[in-house]
Formats: C-alpha cells, structure tokens, sequence
C-alpha cells in the first residue's frame, strides 16, 4: 500500500495528510484549492482515475460525505476508506449498496483511559453512568470567527449533537447499542449560528439501563469525561487529562492524552487490517440514527426507540 487520497482540506484534512505522509505513503488531496498542497485534484473522479489510491479518507463537512462516498462508487473505488465522523447528516438515507471496507473515524475509541474503561467493565454489571463533554465555541479555533465555522452553519452539517457524537459512538461501544432516547436541547445560548448548542440525552442501552450524555458549546472551562457505576464501584474517566480512576482501587490508567496518536493508531489499525476496535459503516448508521433519534425527541418531546434496537453489536 502505497497511495493514499484526502478529500478535503481543511483542519481534519491537513492532520490526515500530514500524518498519513508519516506512513510514508504518497498523499494526494481532493480540495477547490489548487495551492493547498504539492499534489491537488479538482474532483474525486479525476483523483482516483489519475492517482489510483489505495486508500481515502472523507474529510470534507459532514453534508457533503454522502455525495462523496457517491462519487468513490460511481468512480468504483471498493479499497480501504475513512470517513471522518459523523458519516453523514442525521437526516440523509443511507447508501444504495454498502461499501465493505469503510469505517467511520472515531478515532477515540483509541485513546487509551477509554480503552481502559472498556477492559475493566468487562463482566460488569452496569448500573448508571453519566458522559459530559463541554466547551466554549469561540474558543475552539483560535484566530478564526466561530460564526464562519462549519459548526456553526446547518448547511455544514455543524451543531454540538453532530460535532460531539464521539460520545454517542464511544457510549455504543462500551454499553452496547442504544435501545431508547429523551432528549432537550437546541439553540439555548446568545451564540451568533445556526446550529444546536446545548443536547441532553437520556438513554437506555443494551448493557447500561440508565445513561445520560450531555453535550454544549456552552461550557467556559472544557471537561469531558465520564461516570459509570457498576455493581461493585465507581469509575471516573477524565479524557483530556488521559485518567481512569477506580473508587475502590485508585488509580487504573494515567497517559497523556495526546490526540493525534489516537489518529495514528487508527488509521494503523486500517492499514493493518486490525478492525476490531475501528467504528465499521453499520455502526456508523447506528450513531446517525441516534442522532435522528435525538433530534426527534427534541422536536416531539417524546421518547424514541430505536428501530434497529439489539442488531449493531
């Protein structure tokens, strides 16, 4: 494997890029920029024609994934493939035929506190737990006006339920699929977008029968972790300071968090074929019909179960 192709360039397509250079691979990039990089295609047919990738990564706004992934199967490209989470708007239908080897980038299934949170609930039982993860939106791109920002426009597909479903996917992966959801929310704050800000989620899950994931753009001093409450103990995550704690034990898992080793390890694990761990296309559905789900309850002021309840494992 020698070729891989980045559709999209702007913050999440340089990162893939430059880290994808780090494998030594030959980086060609799909962008309406032509000087974004050394090696620039104007159109996705045109780079697989031309370039022959041996791998993609999506990484354009989240509305136009879906056209895209249309335009790599019109052009008949059935190799390996990334999409940058979520894989597409809640709303839109999925694809005609699925693609076998696409995988959805939620790359924090590899941060290792939330791995190590997966090994030690092995065999648990989960009674409740609790996700938060909160920031201030002004803050997020330093020298950039949020107002601008794809997270701030609906036609980009923005919004902190879309921007934040890390947390819809890593609570899937650890508690199993989502069976029912409530939810508050919408556009609560002074914020100049478009968007969501604030999303309040109860659930119920295959393995966690009383989950609640709270998300914001809202949040001045940024926390994202976790609170689960087993049989036995409480385990408290800290995402960005990388720990895992045990009520009973102390101390279970202390490592830096550094976010583009959780990039690197995923696209490893592609690369190698090590897909156990990676977020495959029917899971990825799964978070978009939670989305939709969310939104619904938002709308509706109802509960929502799911239709696929028990079958994304």
């Amino acid at each position: 494997m020698t070729r891989a192709l980045v559709i999209g360039f702007g913050s999440a397509g340089q990162r893939h890029a430059r880290l994808l250079g780090e494998f030594g691979l030959e980086t060609a990039i799909v962008s309406r920029r032509e000087s974004a990089h050394p090696n620039v295609f104007p159109a996705i047919d045109a780079a697989i024609d031309r370039f022959a990738p041996d791998y993609v990564v999506v990484a354009n706004e989240t509305t136009a994934h879906r056209v895209a992934l249309g335009a790599l199967q019109q052009a008949r490209f059935a190799r390996l493939l990334l999409v940058e989470k979520p894989l597409w708007s809640s709303r839109e239908k999925p694809l005609a035929a699925a693609m076998p080897q696409l995988y959805v980038g939620y790359n924090l299934r590899f941060h290792p506190a939330i791995r190590a949170l997966r090994m030690a609930l092995q065999n648990r039982q989960v009674l409740s737990a609790e996700i938060y993860c909160g920031s201030w939106l002004p803050d997020w791109r330093p020298g950039r006006d949020y107002r601008k920002t794809s997270s701030a426009l609906t036609a980009s597909g923005g919004g902190a339920l879309h921007d934040l479903s890390h947390e819809l996917d890593y609570a899937n992966w650890l508690f199993g699929p989502w069976r029912r959801v409530s939810a508050l929310g919408g556009h609560l704050s002074k914020l100049t977008i478009e968007t969501d800000d604030v999303a309040m989620i109860l659930a119920e899950m295959a393995g966690c029968p009383a989950l609640s994931i709270s998300l914001n753009y809202v949040e001045r001093r940024p926390r994202r972790g976790m609170i689960v409450n087993t049989g036995e103990d409480t385990l408290s995550l800290d995402i960005e300071a990388g720990t895992l704690t045990s009520a009973r034990n102390g101390a279970i898992a202390v490592a830096p968090f550094v976010l583009d080793d959780t990039y690197r390890d995923q696209h490893r694990a592609i690369l190698e074929g090590s897909t156990a761990d990676l977020c495959d296309y029917e899971h990825g559905l799964g978070i978009v019909d939670m989305m939709a789900a969310v939104e619904k309850s938002i709308e509706d002021a109802s509960w929502v179960v799911s239709k696929n309840s028990g079958e994304i494992a």
